[in-house]
């Protein structure tokens, strides 16, 4: 698996940043992000079609909205790579 770095949140302290990466090969983009606590992860279980909880091999990360340009920067990636 080839993993692309795309980046890292611009206000990172860079010790604990968000990070972006882009699997072209698997057509996949990677998240790093804090962890929701637990009031968070259960408003988004209540609020997920299914109506269950987040089963252990899936996790719910928080990623700062300044992050969306290298989120769509991954999916570009990816994206791309589906078309060749």
């Amino acid at each position: 698996m080839a993993v692309e770095f795309i980046g890292i949140d611009p206000d990172t302290d860079r010790d604990h940043c968000p990070t972006v990466w882009a699997d072209e090969e698997a057509q996949e983009v990677l998240v790093q992000g804090w962890k929701p606590d637990a009031e968070t992860r259960a408003l988004c279980e209540a609020n997920s079609p299914a109506h269950g909880p987040v089963p252990d091999s899936e996790a719910i990360v928080r990623i700062p909205a300044r992050m969306i340009p290298l989120i769509r920067e991954a999916c570009d990636a990816v994206e791309r790579a589906g078309l060749r």
